[in-house]
Formats: C-alpha cells, sequence, structure tokens
C-alpha cells in the first residue's frame, strides 16, 4: 500500500501564482493572509492527512461504520482522529469571526479540505456536511439559532447533516412526505428520511440535522416545503446536550464504496414527534437548503479532485516498483517506461491537475463576491459561480470515474485485487456524479437555470475571458503554440454548441435535455483546458524570470500541453453528439427498451 503525500506544490502554485492570492487580499484589504500564511496551512493540513487521516483509510474501508443499540459506531480511529481535527481548529477556517470563526478565504478552505478528501474521504464527510451546517445557517438561520448552534458547529465540537431525500422522493423534492406541526415556539417532526451521509456517530456530543419537512397547511409541491434544525440532543438553559430527541438511525446502507462513512435511514418522530426549530419562514425551506446543497456540490466536485490524486498517487508508485519487460541491456523494468503506462499515468495527472485549477478558481469566485463592495461586480462574479458550480460538480466527478478506473488499469490485474488498494479509489469515487444532484441534473442545471434562461449571457462572459487568454499565449514557444491552437479549436467548438443550443432549445422542447451532459462536458473540458493554458503562461513567465522550482515548472509546461494534445480535443466529438440533437434519443417508445 503506497502512503499519500499531499500535493503541497501543485495546490501553492494554483493558490499563489496561478490565482494570486496575494493580489487578491491586497485588492480587498484582507489583512494578516497572504500567501506565506497560505503556505503554512497547508504545511500543517499536510501533516494530519498524511500522518492521522491516510493511516485510517484502509481500516475504514475494511471495518466501515456499524449499527449498534446506543446508535451508529464510527471505525475505531476515527473518534480520536476527529478529535485531533477538532483541537487543531481545522473546522473554523472560513467561518465568520463572531461565531468563533477565523474567517480565512475560501480558496484555502477548499485546499484544505482537499487534503481530507484526499487522505480519507469517508471521514472528510463529516466535516464537510457540518461545513453545508454552518453555510445555510449562517445566511437564513434567526439570531437564536445562530447563536445556539454556529459556534459548536463551528468549532467542530458538533458536527452537521442534510437531510433531503426519502423513500418516495429522491431528486423530486416536492415529494417530501416528512411532516412537521407547530407546537408553541417549536414544531414536532414525523417522518422517515435516507441516504443521511453521517446521521449518527460518537465522535461528538451532538449532531445538527437540518430537515426539510412540510407543514400541514403548507402549499402542494417545492412550494411547501421548510426548512428545520432537529439536534440529535435537545439543548438545556445553558445550550449544552441534555435529553435526547425523539430520532434515529434505524439502518446503515451497504454501499459498494466509502464503507467508513455511516449512510443511514433516519427516522424522527416515533415517540411523538422530535423537536424542531424553524429556520427562516414557513415553506421557503428549499430556497435555504439550497445555499447549502451548493456549498456541498462545489465540495462534491473537489472530492473528485482528491479521489484523482489520490488515484494518481497510488499508480504512479506501483509503475515505478512493478517490474515487467526488459530494457536494452535485457534487465527487467519497470512498468512506468512502457509508453502505454506513460500515457495513462499523465493522463491521470492532467485531469486531476486541470480538475484542481477549476474547483480552486470556482472557490476563489465564491470569495470575490462575498468582498466586493460595487454591486454590479459582485453580481458578475456570483454569477460566474452559479456558472461554474454545475461544472465543478458535473465534470470534475466524471473525470474522477475515469482517473480512478485508470488507477485499476495501471496496476494490472493486480488493480482488480482488494490488497492491492487501487480498487478502493475505484469504489468510493462512484457515489460522487450521484449525490447532491447527479450528472444529469447538474447539466439540466447548466444549460436552463445558468444558461437559457439569462440568454447565454453567462456563458458569453466566460468565453470571452477565455479568449483573452487566447491573446495572452505567447506564439513564438512550440509548447504555447500547441496549447494555443487547442484552445482555439475548443473554443470554436464551444461556441458552435453555445449557437446550436440556443437555437434548438427553442424549437425542440427535447433538444435542452438531450444533449445537456454532453454541452457540460463539453464546457468542462473546456474549462480545464484553460485553466491548464493559464498554467502554462504563468509557468513560462516564471521560468523566465528565474523565479521558482524550475523542474516543477518544466512539469507543469509538460502537463498543460498533454492536456491540450489529448484530452482538449474531445470537445469536438462533444459537439458532433450535441449537434445530432433529440431524434435518436427520443425515437424509440417506452415498451422497446
Amino acid at each position: 500500500m503506497s502512503e499519500y503525500r499531499h500535493p503541497y506544490r501543485d495546490m501553492q502554485f494554483v493558490i499563489n501564482e496561478l490565482l494570486g492570492l496575494d493580489q487578491f487580499c491586497q485588492r480587498f484589504d484582507i489583512e494578516e493572509v497572504n500567501s506565506e500564511l497560505a503556505n503554512a496551512i497547508l504545511e500543517e493540513a499536510g501533516k494530519l492527512g498524511e500522518t492521522v487521516l491516510a493511516p485510517l483509510n484502509r481500516s475504514g474501508d475494511e471495518q466501515g461504520a456499524t449499527l449498534t443499540e446506543q446508535g451508529v459506531q464510527q471505525t475505531a480511529g476515527f473518534a480520536e482522529a476527529y478529535q485531533q481535527y477538532v483541537e487543531s481548529g481545522w473546522g473554523s477556517l472560513t467561518a465568520r469571526a463572531e461565531f468563533g470563526g477565523q474567517q480565512l478565504p475560501n480558496l484555502l478552505g477548499t485546499a484544505v479540505n482537499e487534503v481530507w478528501q484526499s487522505a480519507n474521504m469517508a471521514f472528510g464527510l463529516c466535516p464537510m456536511l457540518g461545513q453545508g451546517a454552518i453555510e445555510s445557517l449562517t445566511h437564513h438561520g434567526s439570531d437564536e439559532l445562530q447563536l445556539l448552534f454556529l459556534p459548536k458547529l463551528v468549532s467542530g465540537e458538533w458536527t452537521g447533516t442534510m437531510n433531503l431525500t426519502e423513500p418516495g422522493a429522491g431528486s423530486d423534492l416536492a415529494a417530501i412526505k416528512t411532516r412537521a406541526v407547530r407546537e408553541g415556539d417549536h414544531y414536532r417532526i414525523t417522518g422517515q428520511k435516507i441516504f443521511i451521509t453521517w446521521g449518527d456517530h460518537q465522535m461528538t456530543d451532538n449532531i445538527v440535522h437540518l430537515v426539510l419537512a412540510r407543514l400541514p397547511d403548507a402549499p402542494a409541491g417545492v412550494k411547501g416545503i421548510s426548512l428545520f434544525v432537529v439536534p440529535k440532543f435537545l439543548l438545556d438553559s445553558d445550550g449544552n446536550p441534555s435529553e435526547a430527541n425523539d430520532l434515529k438511525a434505524v439502518s446503515l446502507e451497504h454501499k459498494l464504496g466509502i464503507h467508513g462513512s455511516p449512510t443511514c435511514v433516519m427516522s424522527f418522530g416515533d415517540d411523538g414527534g422530535a423537536i424542531g426549530y424553524l429556520v427562516g419562514q414557513e415553506n421557503k425551506g428549499l430556497a435555504y437548503m439550497f445555499t447549502m446543497m451548493n456549498h456541498a456540490r462545489q465540495a462534491v466536485g473537489l472530492q473528485g479532485v482528491a479521489i484523482s490524486e489520490r488515484a494518481y498517487q497510488h499508480a504512479v508508485d506501483y509503475a515505478k516498483e512493478r517490474l515487467q519487460g526488459t530494457g536494452a541491456d535485457g534487465a527487467q523494468v519497470p512498468i512506468i517506461r512502457h509508453p502505454d503506462v506513460r500515457r495513462m499515468l499523465m493522463q491521470m495527472r492532467a485531469s486531476t491537475e486541470a480538475m484542481r485549477a477549476v474547483a480552486y478558481l470556482a472557490s476563489m469566485e465564491i470569495d470575490r463576491a462575498n468582498h466586493c463592495s460595487d454591486a454590479e461586480q459582485r453580481l458578475q462574479h456570483q454569477g460566474r459561480v452559479e456558472l461554474l458550480t454545475p461544472i465543478v460538480k458535473g465534470w470534475l466527478t466524471e473525470m474522477a470515474q475515469e482517473v480512478t478506473s485508470l488507477g485499476v488499469q495501471v496496476h494490472g490485474g493486480m488493480g482488480f485485487i482488494e490488497e492491492t488498494g487501487a480498487a478502493q479509489y475505484f469504489r468510493d469515487a462512484r457515489i460522487l456524479p450521484i449525490y447532491e444532484g447527479t450528472t444529469g441534473i447538474q447539466a439540466l442545471d447548466l444549460v436552463g437555470r445558468k444558461n437559457l434562461f439569462n440568454g447565454g449571457q453567462l456563458v458569453a462572459s466566460l468565453l470571452n475571458e477565455m479568449e483573452q487568454t487566447l491573446t495572452d499565449l505567447d506564439s513564438t514557444n512550440e509548447t504555447t503554440e500547441v496549447i494555443a491552437a487547442a484552445l482555439r479549436s475548443a473554443l470554436r467548438d464551444a461556441n458552435e454548441a453555445q449557437d446550436w443550443l440556443l437555437e434548438a432549445a427553442s424549437k425542440d422542447e427535447a433538444a435542452a435535455g438531450s444533449v445537456a451532459v454532453n454541452f457540460m462536458m463539453l464546457f468542462g473540458y473546456l474549462s480545464g483546458g484553460w485553466m491548464m493554458a493559464r498554467s502554462a503562461l504563468q509557468a513560462q513567465a516564471m521560468l523566465e524570470t528565474g523565479s521558482g522550482d524550475a523542474e516543477f515548472l518544466q512539469a507543469k509546461l509538460v502537463t498543460a500541453r498533454f492536456y491540450c494534445e489529448q484530452l482538449l480535443p474531445r470537445t469536438a466529438g462533444l459537439l458532433s453528439a450535441i449537434r445530432s440533437g433529440s431524434d435518436s434519443t427520443m425515437a424509440l417508445d417506452d415498451d422497446q427498451f
């Protein structure tokens, strides 16, 4: 089993050189935050990831969580690891200072979260859900709810969950049947929720559930959903956990992967009703939950980067050690010297670096939107966040399927054997395109709410910015010439796909839905290519000035070129598929399938 090494140098490059953290902080007068601090944070996160979380990854997969009479029992070692996480203050990085947070840029929190997810994705899901709960309560909770729950959530002393899905209501939240009945200053919640990540455990003395439920007199459909805080333990007059609330995990799902993360069936109100507290206004819950959901969608996309990085490291280690075939001297050689193995490793590497850059870019757009004082600029950055979110969630998680599958392939037959460890990353990654909205849902969001509904304005703005990168590429350098040609071609494909969609959607009601995933994947590859082109520009400039690690920068140029030569041309095939429209997709009757 290979050890996890957190990719500090590439993270540092993307944060400091590509996205310009120092310039960002200076522009918005964010004092005491700079690249030096970022580097120190990344180093410390790497220590916890490498020495504490990564060693538990295998045991979490093999032993997993269990359901006992006392509730869900987490994998041995997870509670101690979580305590170290809390004591080091990691949960408070980006939260507001008024609730005990450090109020650092979202970009830094994203990079740190990648470390947890790479080192141990099953573990990393627990604080990820807590961060989402913090986000929702910060934006929508009353002063009283914030005072009661946010300090403990921010510190990590309590964890959070998101309770949406029900047995008869998957992505269709309008079908939710969980009920909430008014009772004085609180509500009684009854119903069942499924697929609740870290819905129960023994690592903290309370768990804060955010639960969607419907009032008896609520309007039909999604307009009648409300959001409630339902703690595992009710709080006494001092704000400390006391009496157990009427909720419990009744079973654990038996899953393909992430076995260390308990996925619970939660029952609320078996003995009269769980006590819950309304977040915001009645019947506005879906909008509030989407604050948490959109946070989770970017976080899940980041998991795609993280698990790809882990699979890549594992494959590289194996390829350097596995001897097969002979060299010119007749001696056996490691398989990393075989061209096809190198092709697979380069594809894994280039994909992961492009994915990381796109994920971090989307994260920084949140920071830009949060810190802009100019209302128009803030709207522009918020629009970019909204446009990139389905790409981050959809494209990155789909790419993780390919990267982790290649990790198995590099191992050959041994990749199919659990003992080598490669299969775990493949299995763990498979949930990513499903939860927090499937790939199809992300694609529909991209072509619909984020594109057609605004007449393509958000897409046009992004394409215009990408065009500017083309003008910055130095045509006298062979590498940047290759990158420029590939980016120019992909941009042409994207513009043609956009023109086709805007026209076809007005004539064929099935057009947008039929081509949505291909459209999203095209823009994913394009976004990755754009960021790799920008990376190449930055690496070239640093080489010319003699700043930075020359070996790393040369490798960055090679990786960017490989991406643009081998992966970016996929936009042409996706454009061809888009142009085919909905005819063959919709032609068969239901009974013909």
